[in-house]
């Protein structure tokens, strides 16, 4: 694994493997591209652009990769199609590693004398309640104390699906039911949080309002009451966004970053789908690091992104 063997093997197996549909799909499409081909030319490339756009890259990403490609094509005469795969593995990496600074391995926060609070955002169906409940396991087990808030109180299931996710954590909740003012709720968590001392303090809230205006509406309505509690919180917004969704996980972050000030993005379901390039695209378009990836069901599938370790693993079949 090179200088990606840092990262224990038990994690990179299980990444491995929530990137196995995405790998078998580009690779499959990437051998019919070039079957016949001795070097990479403008078909080769013709094909290369349509196997990235086909696995959600995004067609303004895709167009920064081919160029790039073309430019060292044209610099290094000879390059053959055996090393495509070497090629396109160096300039993702070097894209991701332009809009993405997130390299580490664990769940942790910046140190402070008051909770870390962080607001989790997204449209109903992403994963967002779950994603909390494994975010608030992940914390506690890093030896953070860590307190929810309930404030996704337009849904009647939102919250009895977060107290689940608290019990399954281990970690306390503040709820005022389904109705409540969501408002309310961040401000009682806040208040909660900062008696107990609590070190991250997760706040979900509504996945969809009428419209956007509503939206935004009720989350300045929220930031502003947390940040009377504790001032500058929130210190993180956190988008969840459903990476089996592709493109529409695209528009999404369009519209919430267009809503709420988003500083850091969770891509979930990448598992179960082919279009694991939308890690990629999202990351470059929106120059927001993609903080958490979510390969698998268990508690412990929801990993820290690691460009390194991502681009590794998405081009691991081509080591074996």
């Amino acid at each position: 694994m090179g200088i990606f063997n840092i990262f224990s093997r038990e994690k990179k197996e299980t990444l491995d493997a929530g990137l196995e549909k995405t790998k078998t799909s580009v690779f499959a499409k990437l051998g019919k591209a070039i079957a016949g081909k001795s070097k990479v030319d403008d078909e080769v490339l013709d094909e290369l652009e349509e196997v990235l756009i086909s696995s959600d890259v995004g067609v303004n990403t895709t167009l920064k990769i081919i160029e790039r490609i073309e430019q060292r094509v044209a610099r290094d005469k000879y390059l053959g199609t055996d090393e495509l795969n070497r090629l396109l593995k160096e300039e993702i990496a070097a894209l991701l590693e332009e809009s993405q600074s997130g390299t580490g391995s664990e769940f942790s926060i910046p140190a402070m004398e008051q909770p870390y609070v962080i607001m989790v955002v997204g449209v109903n169906g992403v994963g967002k309640t779950t994603t909390i409940g494994k975010l608030a396991y992940q914390f506690r087990k890093s030896g953070k104390s860590v307190l929810l808030g309930a404030a996704d109180t337009f849904r009647a299931a939102a919250v009895d699906q977060l107290k689940i996710w608290s019990k399954r954590a281990e970690v306390p909740i503040v709820e005022q039911g389904m109705g409540a003012d969501p408002a309310s709720v961040a401000f009682d968590t806040l208040q909660s949080a900062v008696r107990q001392q609590s070190d991250v303090v997760l706040i979900d809230t509504a996945g969809r309002l009428h419209n956007k205006i509503n939206l935004m509406n009720e989350l300045s309505k929220i930031r502003r009451v947390m940040d009377k509690v504790i001032p500058g919180a929130p210190h993180e917004v956190l988008l969840v966004l459903d990476g089996s969704t592709g493109q529409n996980a695209v528009e999404q972050a369009r519209q919430f970053t267009k809503a709420t000030e988003v500083s850091s993005l969770a891509l979930t379901k990448i598992d179960g789908t082919a279009k694991g390039g939308v890690v990629i695209g999202i990351s470059d378009e929106f120059k927001i690091p993609v903080k958490y990836i979510g390969v698998g069901e268990g508690m412990e599938h929801l990993q820290v992104f690691n460009k390194y370790e991502f681009v590794d693993s998405l081009f691991s079949e081509s080591q074996r």
